[in-house]
């Protein structure tokens, strides 16, 4: 019985033409944008099977964390590991693959985005089980799917000779997203949506990027040799890993290789590289709107509709995006919806926080977001996990006000540790050590009070920190 495919999973992304709901700051694999769970999770749960290994997920030093919490949060025990920097695909798919190979020297790997969509399970794996032989036999195997129309938004794969199992193929060329007449031609003539997942055995594909890309494969071995443990993640070493040129794993291996085979998938798939692309992965409403969350609609059709809280509405209106959340509203054509990527160039450019940050901040304790904010106060709300502790800490220009809404909360203050319960409220003074901690099996949720001469995230003085932030 042939061993278990070890999944990889990349998980390091921006995905800014999903602005304003992906941002920088928490980027859309790990966004609810369809159904209850986010991208990444779904890509867990895809290959949550006998014929796969526990996963490795790749992602980056601000995304860890909240990676290995959203795998536990669906029962998935996955070997994190941290790029220190972002390199693009392909020395991101070297590493992941050098530690499955550390693993098992015999591992055939499966490296998967965790930002795509894919809605027929059975035959994705299906599709892996096809593809497994000529990956065992050395072949490097990119899944293509069969198109639906004639999108510009992908790349292309032409097939070359079938070898081994029925629907596997060489691949003769890959081409660049075409124009539309191009699209057009290239349905007619079988080619295939290039998906960006591939199979392959490690020791192959580490071979291929030696001969390939000697500087990335020096660099990434270095890397992952000098990698360490830390709070149960595997860190790449950064100096060695910041020697990998910027290139894409297509770039650097695929689109080189001799050993390049593709085997046709037909199940439903998308990278939802922009908000038009949900119409292929969500069916619309009664009047052909894809609606999530609070909206109302009259005599509007065609529209995308997202709102993360606050109502929407839309009449009389045709072929439109409109995506509310706390702090930003976006409103572009369907046809522009591939824009979206250049409006936040525009943003970063005017320095506007709103470009790469959320109201929301994620923090390896939970998370807290701006509630109000004045000249010499702000007000915001506080979630800590069970388990969760802020760094012990002190403030040079803000004193604060913590009440307890749900949970409770063990408060240092100086020497002294307190319980601190629902309804109950305690005072930090300017200057202060302290810190917040829920040694409890539910969260905590605190209103915090802050006022003082300066209310920045900087005015933070970390003296002793569990997760190892300076």
């Amino acid at each position: 019985m042939p061993s278990p495919i070890i999944p990889i999973l990349l998980a390091g992304g921006a995905g800014t033409r999903l602005w304003p709901v992906s941002r920088d700051a928490l980027p859309k694999q790990f966004l609810p944008l369809v159904g209850d769970r986010s991208t990444y999770q779904e890509t867990l749960l895809r290959v949550r099977d006998p014929m796969f290994g526990a996963p490795i997920v790749i992602t980056g030093p601000n995304f860890h964390f909240f990676a290995q919490r959203q795998a536990e949060d669906v029962g998935v025990e996955a070997t994190v590991v941290v790029e220190p920097l972002r390199r693009d695909s392909g020395p991101a798919v070297a590493a992941a693959t050098a530690v499955a190979r550390q693993r098992d020297p015999n591992a055939v790997v499966l490296a998967l985005a965790a930002d795509h969509v894919i809605l027929d399970v059975p035959q994705f794996r299906a599709t892996c089980l096809a593809g497994r032989e000529a990956a065992d036999a050395g072949r490097i195997v990119t899944f293509g799917i069969k198109p639906t129309e004639p999108k510009t938004s992908y790349g292309y794969i032409l097939p070359g000779e079938a070898i081994g199992n029925a629907g596997v193929h060489a691949v003769k060329s890959f081409v660049e997203k075409p124009d539309a007449a191009t699209a057009s031609r290239y349905v007619r003539d079988g080619y295939l949506w290039n998906s960006g997942n591939f199979l392959f055995r490690a020791d192959v594909l580490l071979s291929e990027l030696k001969r390939l890309e000697p500087a990335m494969s020096d660099a990434i071995e270095a890397a992952v040799a000098k990698a360490t443990t830390d709070l149960g993640f595997l860190r790449l070493q950064p100096e060695a890993f910041g020697r990998a040129p910027l290139k894409s794993i297509d770039y650097a291996v695929m689109e080189k290789t001799d050993r390049a085979a593709v085997v046709a998938g037909d199940f439903r798939w998308s990278d939802i590289g922009s908000w038009d692309a949900l119409f292929d992965i969500t069916p619309p409403d009664a009047a052909g709107n894809v609606v999530h969350g609070p909206a109302v609609t009259l005599d509007a059709t065609g529209c995308v509709l997202h709102s993360d809280g606050q109502l929407v509405t839309a009449i009389g209106v045709k072929d439109l995006v409109v995506v509310s959340t706390s702090d930003a509203v976006m409103v572009v054509p369907r046809s522009r919806a591939q824009e979206v990527k250049e409006l936040v160039a525009k943003l970063k450019a005017d320095k506007r926080p709103e470009a790469t940050d959320h109201k929301r901040v994620h923090r390896p304790w939970g998370y807290y977001e701006s509630i109000d904010m004045g000249e010499r106060f702000q007000v915001k709300r506080i979630v800590v996990i069970p388990g969760g502790m802020l760094s012990l800490q002190k403030h040079r220009h803000r004193a604060e006000h913590w009440v307890v809404v749900h949970g409770t909360a063990e408060v240092t203050i100086g020497d002294t540790v307190r319980a601190v319960h629902e309804n109950e409220s305690v005072y930090i003074p300017i200057g202060s050590v302290h810190r917040l901690a829920n040694q409890g099996k539910i969260p905590l949720e605190l209103i915090e009070v802050q006022t003082g001469s300066y209310l920045g995230e900087d005015d933070i003085e970390r003296i002793e920190d569990i997760y190892k932030r300076r």
